[in-house]
């Protein structure tokens, strides 16, 4: 592999850790939303999480995600922006040429596709450590040794190894199908709108985007993405939370199920505004960290070799 298609890889590793310090703290209360109990509407939740656990709760299972988000982002954009080419070279006989609405679809449903494979366990771990501190009401259910309201998992690591032990690699890939639901349509619907935008924002003779572009870009891109796809974020969300205590769901289609008879179909916006907010901050930092980067390291390349 060359250096060109490595440089994409190592962007979307910058991009990926940026997103991660800016969102984190929303994705926590995204989360506590979506599978926690009692919390209402997001002002209420944001205020009971800084009471209860101070301004450190919001940060709650982000060391996981940001090791492993470098890896995560780089596969997806590395993936993306290769795939992109292959594409051009395919169509067009050239690597460079401008691809077409449809290869920038089907780059990012391949992005999204592999994407699950390491994000299923990341989002698990991650959804485990925030949720375990959440209190579970249900009527006689004798949980022993764990009691309500005290850290099951002592880290990221004894969490991972933990799940492992008592579901096997079922239980770390627990919602990898109402992952793929989620970021198939996802990407899509997140890279589509951030090239148009790109090249709709971006002045007549300007090879690259400014950052400026980039920022507004890639916000309205990761708001549109992150609004659609709550419904089944929803549900990953829930599959994923589910198993702390005690497992109540048999897979994504009894997720659905069992949500919507329980609390309607409104319970599948739940953290709606959450997701689109956030969103915003967190593909910015995304996209301005990997076009920045990429910039740098192109720059550096034609100073190395003039």
């Amino acid at each position: 592999m060359g250096s060109v298609q490595l440089q994409d890889f190592a962007a979307g590793w910058v991009g990926g850790a940026a997103s991660v310090i800016v969102g984190h703290p929303l994705d926590t209360i995204k989360t506590r939303l979506q599978a926690g109990q009692g919390y209402g509407n997001t002002l209420n939740c944001v205020l009971t999480v800084y009471r209860n656990e101070s301004v450190a709760g919001f940060f709650k299972g982000m060391s996981f995600p940001l090791a492993s988000i470098a890896i995560y982002s780089s596969v997806v954009f590395g993936v993306f922006s290769n795939t992109q080419r292959f594409l051009s070279q395919l169509r067009h006989g050239d690597l460079s040429h401008t691809p077409a609405l449809a290869d920038v679809a089907l780059a990012s449903m391949v992005a999204g596709f592999v994407s699950v494979g390491i994000g299923t366990p990341v989002d698990l771990v991650k959804i485990r450590l925030q949720m375990q501190t959440q209190p579970y009401i249900e009527a006689n259910i004798k949980l022993k040794p764990t009691v309500p309201g005290f850290p099951v998992y002592r880290g990221p690591i004894h969490c991972f190894r933990t799940v492992l032990q008592k579901e096997g690699i079922a239980g770390i890939y627990r919602g990898a199908g109402a992952m793929l639901l989620r970021d198939v349509p996802g990407y899509c619907l997140y890279f589509i709108p951030y090239t148009f935008f790109c090249g709709w924002i971006t002045p007549d003779g300007c090879i690259s985007p400014n950052p400026s572009s980039v920022w507004l870009a890639g916000g309205v891109a990761g708001a549109i993405s992150w609004g659609t796809a709550t419904p089944m974020d929803v549900v990953k969300s829930r599959l994923q939370a589910d198993g702390v205590y005690l497992n109540r769901y048999k897979g994504t289609f009894d997720c659905i199920l069992q949500s919507y008879q329980n609390e309607g179909l409104k319970v599948f916006f739940r953290g709606i505004t959450v997701n689109a907010v956030r969103g915003f901050p967190m593909s910015s930092a995304m996209f301005l960290g990997y076009e920045l980067s990429l910039t740098a390291m192109k720059r550096d390349q034609t100073a190395t070799n003039p």
